[in-house]
């Protein structure tokens, strides 16, 4: 039987929310996180290098929520890539390629306007967990 309750993940290896809404929600066999940037938990700052340091911080603070919820890296079948300049994908990818192996989950990457505290990269995942 699947279990339908709404769990709200969080992890201390993860920033706090930044507004009203949860790091991570758990939904029966499926973990949705919030977009991640690159903020260093410990400090509430951007994790300093740039583009690279940025998507690397991103990427652990997903980790640790997938962690916190009793998943890994390794069920992630979706992600979406925010970048503030599409000039940054190829540094991105770089790292990105780091926390993933095949089959690769599917991902949409996309440039906007603005991140929040200005930010260079923001990513959010969707993971499956068997029950």
């Amino acid at each position: 039987m699947i279990n339908l309750k709404k769990e709200q993940i969080s992890s201390d290896r993860a920033p706090k929310a930044l507004g009203p809404y949860s790091a991570g929600i758990r939904m029966g066999n499926l973990i949705f996180t919030a977009g991640q940037l690159g903020i260093v938990p410990s400090t509430g700052d951007f994790s300093p290098g740039g583009i690279e340091a940025e998507t690397r911080q991103a990427l652990e603070n997903i980790d640790a929520i997938l962690t916190a919820a009793g998943a890994s890296m390794s069920q992630v079948v979706k992600t979406t890539v925010f970048l503030r300049d599409m000039n940054d994908f190829s540094h991105m990818n770089k790292v990105y390629a780091e926390y993933f192996t095949t089959p690769f989950p599917a991902r949409s990457t996309v440039q906007v306007a603005a991140l929040p505290k200005g930010g260079a990269v923001e990513i959010e995942v969707i993971a499956v967990i068997e029950e």
